[in-house]
């Protein structure tokens, strides 16, 4: 008979469990999409924190070391539920960790949990009953409703964390990669709902640990079961041939009313010139370190310095706000004839402290305008002219809700694309170098573009892109 084992209170001690679980999670860990550690072994371990959420399902936070070095790599902290039972259903199969043949969890299955319905049912009870479990703590807004009883699917689509599903109505993003502090996927949202902002899914409920540090685990929030992503409608355009300037007009208006709303929430950051040659540094240490990565790099240095030199001469500068950190197609969702703007995360290898630091919204606008192209380049042939339309039209909608238009400041806007694509260069060197032709043709364009004349820093007209590219 198969059965749910619910470890004897013993085998909690992080030391005991460590005997049963270290050899079978160096082997998976570095096999899971969302480890940061591509292609390293895991050369240490430590449990940080166990809490049983329910019989038969363990809570850990894992810290991990990863790389040739050793013990003296990069340190990640990792969330586990990890499930427990004699003998796993065939349903079950494909979740399996492996069987321990030594320690307290002796004989017995592990897998992991969030891809056991039963597990993920309870884990969103626990979202709708405030309350503690160890070091954990479930909280929920008090104005809202959360319906139990719905059936959870998990999500193939995530890279960096994990989603589930519960029917049609919530989506649970569980944070595999732990960073002590608030996450910005539940701090933005939260503060964006009380601006009214309509852009953003608001946070329902949320789960976060006290020890070893405070750090948010999860947020529940509203799922839009008929949205679709910006990547998949701009690739369906290009694939039958047609215009997406409709689409980017109206994204831009959706970028620009979420900017606006953040402006409103968050305390603003200093405009000055110096901040343009702070701005300017960070990006050429940043060109420096890549280039010694990507050999690709180094014959486009200069042409690429030159754009940061450009924003370094300038005098003025835009205030710093809380942005996105990370905005592309794949950020944002359409539902309906109405864009929302999703995953406040921001880039998750840097620390939460410094994605939570003011920067200029233009970063955000050139993270989009990057990923137009990435679109454009992600097939034959390639069509620039459909990038450059969704750029303009990007823009223009931006600078409709906004009243400032970022190609009013040439020198600010090519100097973060071409931040934008070392980071894109580096990136992809790393993780899929079939894909480095797409950054690298950003990067030859940028090293030899020169920004144009700006028009005393006017806005440019704003055209109506519904009727004159609609299609």
């Amino acid at each position: 008979m198969r059965k749910v084992v619910s470890p004897r209170p013993s085998s909690h001690s992080p030391a005991l469990l460590l005997t049963s679980l270290a050899g079978l999670l160096k082997t998976w860990l570095p096999e899971q999409r969302w480890f940061a550690g591509k292609g390293s072994r895991v050369t240490d371990l430590a449990l940080l924190s166990v809490t049983e959420l329910h019989p038969g399902c363990l809570h850990l936070l894992v810290s991990t070391r990863h790389g040739a070095d050793g013990a003296n790599g990069p340190g990640d902290c990792y969330q586990l539920l990890l499930g427990v039972m004699d003998v796993l259903p065939p349903r079950l199969g494909h979740a399996r960790i492996g069987r321990p043949s030594e320690g307290p969890l002796a004989g017995l299955d592990v897998y992991d949990a969030l891809q056991d319905p039963r597990s993920a049912s309870l884990l969103l009870e626990r979202l709708r009953s405030p309350g503690t479990a160890g070091p954990l703590r479930f909280e929920r807004e008090e104005r809202v409703t959360i319906h139990g009883g719905l059936t959870p699917r998990l999500l193939d689509a995530e890279q960096s964390n994990t989603s589930v599903v519960y029917g049609d109505a919530y989506i649970l993003k569980v944070f595999r990669r732990v960073q002590p502090g608030v996450n910005p996927d539940l701090e933005v949202p939260w503060a964006l709902a009380r601006q009214g902002c309509g852009r953003v899914p608001g946070p329902l409920a949320w789960f976060r640990t006290s020890q070893p540090q405070l750090a948010t685990l999860g947020v529940l929030q509203p799922f839009l079961p008929d949205a679709v992503d910006g990547w998949t409608l701009a690739l369906e355009s290009l694939a039958k041939g047609r215009a997406f300037t409709d689409e980017a007009y109206e994204l831009g208006r959706a970028t620009a009313e979420v900017h606006l709303a953040l402006a409103s929430a968050f305390p603003l950051g200093l405009a000055s010139g110096r901040g343009n040659r702070q701005l300017a540094a960070a990006m050429n240490e940043r060109l420096v370190s890549s280039s010694r990565s990507v050999p690709e790099l180094r014959p486009y240095a200069a042409g690429l310095r030159s754009a940061f030199d450009a924003l370094a001469a300038q005098d003025s500068a835009r205030p710093a706000q809380r942005i996105h950190g990370d905005l592309h197609l794949g950020q944002v969702l359409l539902a309906g004839e109405r864009w929302f703007v999703i995953d406040f995360e921001g880039e998750p290898a840097r620390p939460i402290d410094e994605r939570r630091q003011p920067q200029p919204p233009v970063r955000d606008v050139a993270g989009m305008l990057r990923s137009f192209d990435y679109a454009a380049r992600s097939r034959r042939p390639w069509r620039p002219e459909w990038a450059q339309r969704c750029r303009d039209a990007y823009c223009a909608g931006y600078a409709r809700a906004s009243r400032w238009d970022p190609r009013a400041e040439p020198e600010l806007l090519r100097a973060y694309e071409t931040d934008r694509a070392v980071y894109e260069a580096l990136y992809e060197a790393r993780h899929r170098p079939d894909w480095l032709p797409v950054p690298m043709a950003a990067i030859a364009r940028l090293a030899e573009r020169a920004p144009a004349p700006s028009g005393g820093g006017s806005p440019k007209p704003v055209p109506s892109f519904h009727t004159a590219q609609g299609g």
